[in-house]
């Protein structure tokens, strides 16, 4: 086993954070405003065969070996669970919108919608690429399977239990489906994603050293562990096993610092870096599907949009987003609308009879009252994100406990 070796020395800093920019390009998978969470997971049963003998590797050189890496071609399976500590999120987005504002004609193969079903429970996913032109990801269930393609500036996605297809176009810019308009980056659909946004929080807060080895997917592999120095931080650490051949991260998990199994634990349980079949990129809607073209959609939106929106006035109310803190410790304050907090005119929390019941019973499974110089509010709560909503309309949202909410929100005053 390799030992631990900390990248947090002096010599080779500058190196450290060069790496670390070029291996961040994703976002996690988080958020919680009102509230709802995106996260994608492994089922803690992929269990590793032994832990292999690598050669020794620091934790700058293993950074640099996930950035350096240019792998772009490979296919396998994907083991997801979440454990965020909340009900499941299977066609709830719905419901959390207030009475007479979902339209319902919106198409069962939107990525858009579809992707939330990711953020609680336990998924298995089919994925491959070839490039950045070509990637495929499909979610498998017993009876049904929905995939999201995209091929040369081309995206489709398909619902097979509803027989229903989206097609739209992907964005020139475009350099995989976690960047399409209609496939949230909020959602990745492997390890790689999730771990790059874990190394852009590696700075002078937290601990980053190398934990061992593991085997993966058949993989050997090192494990990086990512720690917080900072104490109210909800995260208690991330590992990450990353390749030992290519630099292409494997597995990815994090634990939450109230311990117990692991909020996230993404996977692969099967990976071939070899060059997929070109059929695997190719789609044509089956007889009979129904096909939504998700330009036609957007400018519908954009239609209603233009004909509610009334300028200046509907955006002087607000306030705005204020970073509270650094680090694993920093909370988002949003000011909403109706002025400054405490003057009476501010949005309030959700009232009974204000969403639907089923919203409704979401909501008050997860919040708890709490007061401090602040005033009073709700703590609406998960195992990795919480959010403060404050009676008089402001909310405080981030990766850290209750109490550091409810002192982001006294130091706010």
């Amino acid at each position: 086993m390799a030992p631990n070796d900390s990248a947090q020395t002096t010599e080779g800093r500058n190196t450290f954070a060069a790496g670390r920019r070029r291996a961040a390009r994703y976002i996690v998978p988080v958020a919680v405003a009102g509230v709802a969470a995106a996260t994608i997971g492994l089922v803690p049963a992929l269990a590793d065969s032994g832990d292999p003998e690598l050669p020794k590797i620091t934790a700058q050189q293993l950074i640099e070996k996930i950035a350096a890496s240019d792998t772009q071609q490979l296919s396998g399976t994907v083991k997801i669970n979440n454990d965020l500590g909340i009900p499941s999120l299977g066609g709830l987005a719905g419901s959390l919108a207030p009475k007479g504002e979902t339209d319902g004609a919106g198409s069962s193969a939107d990525p858009q919608a579809k992707l939330m079903e990711l953020a609680s429970g336990t998924h298995t996913l089919r994925v491959a690429a070839d490039g950045p032109d070509k990637q495929r990801v499909s979610i498998l269930d017993d009876t049904a399977e929905y995939s999201l393609i995209h091929n040369a500036g081309e995206v489709w996605a398909y619902d097979s239990a509803s027989n229903e297809a989206f097609h739209t176009k992907a964005p020139a810019d475009s350099q995989d489906l976690g960047k399409h308009e209609k496939a949230p980056e909020a959602v990745p659909a492997t390890p790689k994603g999730l771990a790059e946004e874990a190394l852009k929080a590696a700075d002078d807060t937290t601990s980053v050293t190398v934990d061992g080895t593991a085997q993966v997917a058949g993989r050997d592999a090192y494990q990086l562990l990512i720690k917080p120095k900072q104490s109210g931080s909800t995260i208690g650490s991330i590992r990450v096993a990353v390749d030992a051949q290519n630099g292409v991260p494997l597995k990815f998990t994090l634990t939450p610092s109230s311990g117990g199994k692991a909020v996230i634990d993404a996977g692969f349980t099967k990976v071939d870096f070899a060059k997929p079949s070109a059929d695997t990129f190719t789609f044509s809607p089956p007889k009979g599907a129904k096909v939504t073209e998700g330009d036609d959609e957007l400018k519908s939106q954009e239609k209603d949009f233009e004909k509610e929106f009334k300028g200046d006035a509907d955006l002087k109310d607000f306030g705005g987003l204020n970073v509270i803190g650094k680090g694993w410790t920093s909370v988002a304050e949003i000011s909403s609308p109706g002025g400054e907090a405490g003057d009476g005119a501010g949005s309030k929390a959700p009232e009974k009879g204000d969403v639907p019941p089923e919203a409704q019973q979401f909501l008050d499974a997860l919040g708890d009252k709490v007061s401090g110089k602040f005033g009073s509010g709700t703590v609406f709560k998960t195992r990795l994100v919480n959010a403060l909503m404050t009676d008089d309309g402001k909310v405080y949202v981030g990766a850290v406990t209750p109490d550091a909410l409810v002192q982001a929100a006294n130091a706010a005053k």
